[in-house]
């Protein structure tokens, strides 16, 4: 009978063995769980400093974190795991000798949100290097050899927080990769130091919202030395960015092959940087943001007379929008002064003065003013043609009367100013008034032999008085003088 027991316990024990590899086998996990060359703990693989030429094979499929690191890897192929790794959200492959990897190398791994690649031998970061990687959040990929930077080798990575590249030989700023509405939209930190930096699109930094700026390491870089970098610089100093504050002593640029810090720059003369006002006119529509150093922050806007702005109302010029900034509907004169912006957040709070001036006239204002100006100086430009052309080119009643008519003094003749405001007299036709009440206004005009060219008098030339006049013969004066031919002064006879 123990025989036959201990068989019937020996059946029961295979038939235990097998239901539980069964069960093993439907979960979905192989049946041999551990790598030989590594270390596993629970769902951790650490393989790490075993000098492995290539990847284990037959990696578990549970596993959440693989170490390989400080290995001999050289290439990473797009077969490197034969098993889908599902469950795997950190991968860390530092200290190895990778100078290749595929395009389709992270294909198993569409779950990886942590991924180390620091300290290799990498030169260029292909297109479409981690597009796989739509849930990627940290990538190191400091020290290595990295020259160029694929415009679309980080394309679909949406979710990327965190990308270290100091160290490196990247001599173009990747601009794509934090400019405003760019492929990577949750980026707060890019390590760019340690590189071969010559020149930043300044005005495009300074752009930036001081939550992308903030994450932004530029020190250990040959910059070039000018007072628009100064300025950003300053700026960021101002604000207090970690990304300034935390290198200042390492922030430098280069000037006649000599490196400057970028605070000393005092043999460039650069003008001390001042915090710009916002500027509106009648009218306008504005918004202004509220540039914290964070995001998600809740935010609290305060007039300069200390009253909170509220929320969307209706009937009111200024409100608050949904994502905290202050808007204008139309910017009267009385919205001009210092608007203060309280922001609270998990890590810390913050405040910004902002200053709006508000110009009292609308934006065509100047464009109203210089056609105004340039309209009266066109209606003056006519007169004075207008005059001249009357002054020129009307014909003179006198000269041609004196054609028709000899007068019976064969001497200079006396011609009334087309300018006079006196009527012109014929002295013959009043002949019971006085002569001396037949006053005109004249200039006088050479006849005969005393008349030199185009009617003008020669100097010295005498003018006989008609004897009418009871008075002796007078000389003409220079022609510069008052009484010259080119004089506008009348003469009164």
């Amino acid at each position: 009978m123990q025989p036959q027991r201990d068989l019937q316990g020996l059946w029961l024990l295979l038939l235990s063995l097998f239901l539980l590899l069964f069960e093993e086998a439907r979960a979905g996990r192989p049946l041999v769980s551990c790598p030989a060359a590594c270390l596993c703990a629970s769902n951790i693989l650490s393989c790490s400093k075993q000098q492995l030429p290539n990847v284990p094979h037959s990696l578990p499929s549970y596993t959440a974190l693989l170490d390989l690191s400080h290995n001999n890897l050289s290439r990473l192929r797009a077969e490197w795991t034969p098993t889908r790794l599902t469950h795997l959200h950190s991968l860390l492959l530092s200290h190895n000798q990778l100078n290749f990897i595929s395009s389709e190398a992270f294909s198993p791994v569409p779950n990886l949100r942590y991924l180390d690649l620091s300290s290799n031998q990498l030169r260029t970061l292909d297109e479409f290097l981690f597009s796989e990687l739509q849930a990627l959040e940290v990538l190191l990929l400091y020290n290595n050899h990295i020259m160029a930077v694929d415009r679309c080798a980080f394309d679909d990575v949406v979710q990327l927080q965190k990308l270290y590249l100091s160290q490196n030989q990247i001599s173009r700023f990747p601009l794509e990769l934090v400019k405003e509405g760019a492929k990577l939209p949750k980026l707060t930190l890019l390590d760019l130091s340690s590189n071969k930096l010559k020149n930043l699109p300044l005005p495009d930094l300074q752009k930036l919202p001081a939550w992308i700026k903030n994450g932004l390491y530029l020190h250990n870089n040959p910059l070039h030395c000018d007072c628009e970098l100064y300025q950003l610089f300053s700026h960021w100093q101002y604000r207090q960015l970690s990304s300034v504050m935390d290198f200042q002593e390492d922030l430098y640029c280069m000037s006649s092959k000599k490196l400057h810090n970028v605070f000393s720059l005092s043999f460039l003369n650069c003008s001390e940087y001042k915090e710009r006002a916002w500027e509106a006119h009648l009218g306008d529509t504005l918004t202004i943001k509220c540039d914290t150093k964070q995001q998600g922050m809740t935010k609290v806007w305060v007039t300069p007379s200390n009253e909170r702005v509220l929320d969307e109302v209706a009937n009111s010029t200024v409100t608050v929008s949904k994502d905290g900034s202050l808007h204008f509907r139309r910017v009267q004169v009385e919205d001009g002064g210092v608007y203060t912006c309280y922001a609270m957040g998990e890590a810390f709070n913050e405040t910004l003065s902002v200053e709006l001036k508000v110009y009292n006239f609308t934006l065509h204002g100047h464009h109203d003013t210089l056609n105004t100006a340039y309209t009266t100086l066109v209606g003056c430009i006519l007169s004075v043609v207008l005059v001249l052309i009357y002054l020129y080119l009307t014909p003179c009643r006198c000269w041609c009367r004196g054609v028709e008519k000899p007068s019976s003094h064969q001497g200079d003749s006396l011609s009334s100013s087309m300018l006079s405001t006196t009527p012109n007299h014929d002295p013959m036709a009043g002949g019971d008034k006085d002569d001396g009440f037949d006053r005109r206004v004249a200039f006088l005009e050479p006849a005969g032999p005393g008349q030199g060219q185009n009617g003008k008098l020669k100097p010295g030339n005498t003018l006989p008085v008609p004897e009418a006049t009871g008075k002796g013969q007078r000389r003409m004066s220079d022609p510069e003088s008052v009484s010259s031919v080119f004089s506008d002064t009348p003469i009164v006879v």
